[in-house]
Order: structure tokens, then C-alpha cells, then sequence
């Protein structure tokens, strides 16, 4: 039905279910180097008759699942598509749309705490974190899902990941984050101002990936400047140096386009600043005719 797992604050509980949101549960912090907050270890097996096991209480502890509410049980029922066995991202207000449609239904503190558990899984997050659009009662896509809503799903899907297994994610985190960053259009201050949090370490891997785009920026615009010097079609210079083609036409796509913009933006700015200081145009003064005869 549901993955349940740790609480992370979504757009759909903080509109639809006020009263469920609150601290996230405890999950490991992101780590620069890519290690996870250590978990305690022990021996499994049975206890030793000599008495030499150490305590149950030090052996790894598996959270029992949750119970699934009825309330959760009876969305799955009533959308499979949204609540079955595939997770979809929900438009914002689709508490208001449930109860809307099924006013006797479902009680209200119960309907919050199911789309509260629903949206906080694991596989919810997984959804958003894709980048997929947000879908309504009928199962249709009618919202874009937003660049700071898959930043920080991105971010607890890694925490969460990243607490259950030994491998390094980090690389495969900031990989994602820059896919999103170049996603979403907005600029390096734009997209920060959206995401950044308390979480240091977070923020850190953030920096990271701007740091890498602006490295690959620099790349592809150094290799525009060398292929337009050449005069050279895109196959021969590729050839000329042994690249892939493939990569030469995308470095060369994203670098103009980046050009493009850039002047756009200074084009922009400079005439909000001429409009600013442009002096007003006095009135023209009343035409002689307008005054009437004097005499």
C-alpha cells in the first residue's frame, strides 16, 4: 500500500494536513564525504547458552511497520493511480479536493494523518524527487512539480538511503542536484535562495554542485571559443580532436545557450536602469487657444 518511513515536510502536508507537520524524525545528516551517522551494531543469532551474547538491546533494531489507517487503506480503494501500487506527486489542495468529493467519507483529523504518512514515504519522495508532475483525483498531470520541491526530496531520499548501506551516494546526490539545478532555469542566486536550510552539510553539497556547473561551463565555453575559431563543421572538429560528436553538438548547444541568456539578462538590466534615470518629460505648456479670448 504505503511505504511509511520517516516524517519529511511536503508541500501536500504542509497545505492539506497543518496539524501533522512537526520535526522530521531522526535520519542521518548529509555528509560531504558521503558517511552516514554510524547506526549501533551487534550480533544476530541466538543467544549463547554460556551467557556470553551480549543484551537483545544491542543487536540492530528493525522498526516494526506501521499499521496502514483505514483512511490510507480506503484512498487506495477509491484512486489506485494516485494511491495504489504506483505513487504519482499530488496537486496542492488535494485535501480540500477529497473532502470535497467524499464529504461523509472521511474524518478530518484522519484524512490529514493518511495524506501525512502517504506523502512522507519513501516512494512518495522517490516520485517527487523524479521530477514527476503533480496529478489530481482523476490521475491527470496539472501542476510542473517545482525545482526546490525535487531539491529537497532528492536530499531525504539520500539521507535515507545513505543510513541503510555502506555505499557512497554522495557523487550520485550532487549528480542529480545539478541535473535539477539546469532543470529549473532559475540562476545560481535564484535556485539558492529556494533551497538552502539549517542543514550545513546539505548546503555544502549545494556548493559543490554549483561548483561543478560552473566548471562545466567554463569547459563547454572554452570549447565553443576553439570550434568557432576553426571553422571547422561540428563533425569535422570532432573528429579533428577525437571527440564524440554527440558531446561536441551538447557542449556547444549548452554554451551558446548560456551566452544567449547572459545577454539577455545584462540587455535587461541595463535598459530597467535606463528607465531609471531617464528625467521626466515636462508637460507641454496649455496652448493659447485653450485660454480663450482674453479680450
Amino acid at each position: 500500500m504505503t511505504d511509511p518511513a520517516a516524517p519529511a515536510s511536503t508541500p501536500e502536508t504542509q497545505t492539506a494536513c497543518p496539524a501533522a507537520d512537526g520535526a522530521p524524525a531522526p535520519a542521518p545528516e548529509v555528509s560531504p564525504a558521503g558517511q552516514a551517522r554510524p547506526e549501533r551494531t551487534g550480533r544476530r543469532g541466538p543467544r549463547s547458552p554460556a551467557g556470553g551474547e551480549k543484551p537483545a538491546a544491542d543487536a540492530p533494531q528493525r522498526r516494526a511497520p506501521r499499521p496502514v489507517p483505514p483512511a490510507l487503506e480506503q484512498l487506495a480503494a477509491l484512486y489506485p493511480p494516485l494511491f495504489g501500487a504506483v505513487f504519482r506527486p499530488l496537486k496542492r489542495g488535494i485535501f480540500q479536493d477529497l473532502m470535497a468529493a467524499h464529504p461523509e467519507a472521511f474524518e478530518k483529523d484522519a484524512l490529514k494523518q493518511a495524506l501525512a504518512i502517504h506523502t512522507r514515504s519513501t516512494r512518495y519522495l522517490q516520485a517527487v524527487a523524479a521530477g514527476q508532475q503533480r496529478h489530481d483525483l482523476q490521475g491527470q498531470p496539472v501542476e510542473a512539480m517545482a525545482p526546490e520541491h525535487v531539491h529537497h526530496a532528492l536530499v531525504e531520499v539520500y539521507k535515507r538511503r545513505q543510513g541503510r548501506g555502506q555505499d557512497d551516494l554522495l557523487p550520485r546526490l550532487r549528480a542529480r542536484i545539478v541535473d535539477n539545478i539546469e532543470a529549473s532555469g532559475l540562476s545560481r542566486e535564484d535556485y539558492a535562495e529556494r533551497v538552502r536550510t539549517r542543514d550545513d552539510a546539505a548546503n555544502a553539497v549545494l556548493d559543490e554542485a554549483f561548483a561543478e556547473l560552473a566548471a562545466r561551463a567554463a569547459k563547454d565555453e572554452a570549447l565553443l571559443r576553439t570550434y568557432e575559431a576553426s571553422g571547422q563543421s561540428v563533425e569535422a572538429f570532432a573528429d579533428m580532436y577525437g571527440m564524440d560528436v554527440r558531446a561536441v553538438t551538447r557542449s556547444v548547444v549548452s554554451a551558446r545557450a548560456r551566452l544567449a541568456a547572459a545577454q539577455a539578462a545584462e540587455k535587461a538590466a541595463a535598459e530597467v536602469a535606463e528607465a531609471a534615470v531617464e528625467p521626466a518629460v515636462p508637460a507641454a505648456p496649455e496652448a493659447p487657444e485653450a485660454l480663450g479670448d482674453a479680450g
